[in-house]
């Protein structure tokens, strides 16, 4: 079984910062792309940051300067530290990752259980 484990988020004022983290755990033989996605109400998910494990980071133009998307290979884990945050970066925050399981080629989609960010301004 495999999941995606997330932490990291709750109540900060606009301006200020706060770091996300999720990580996979389980048993799997490879984790390919991660990232974060936003849910700001009942409504479909919007990119927010994703990084390959090998290539170019993309960022939702509405973070671009402002957020910064890493990983920990070792760990399996990613970080979105976000800077200079807004009240319109409030939602749920979900954790992404493709992830391969056996040695048939593919990578399956998982979830973290979402975390909660909300900016006040």
């Amino acid at each position: 079984q495999v999941q995606l484990v997330e932490s990291g988020g709750g109540l900060v004022q606009a301006g200020g910062s706060l770091r996300l983290s999720c990580t996979a755990v389980g048993t799997y033989l490879s984790v390919d792309e991660m990232g974060w996605y936003r849910q700001p109400h009942a409504t479909e998910r919007d990119l927010v940051a994703t990084i390959p494990g090998r290539g170019a980071r993309k960022y939702a133009d509405s973070v671009k300067g402002r957020f910064i998307i890493s990983r920990d290979n070792a760990r399996n884990t990613t970080y979105l530290q976000m800077n200079a945050l807004k009240p319109a970066d409030s939602g749920v925050y979900y954790c992404h990752a493709d992830i391969r399981r056996t040695w048939l080629p593919g990578f399956d989609d998982y979830w973290g259980q979402g975390t909660q960010v909300t900016v006040s301004s």
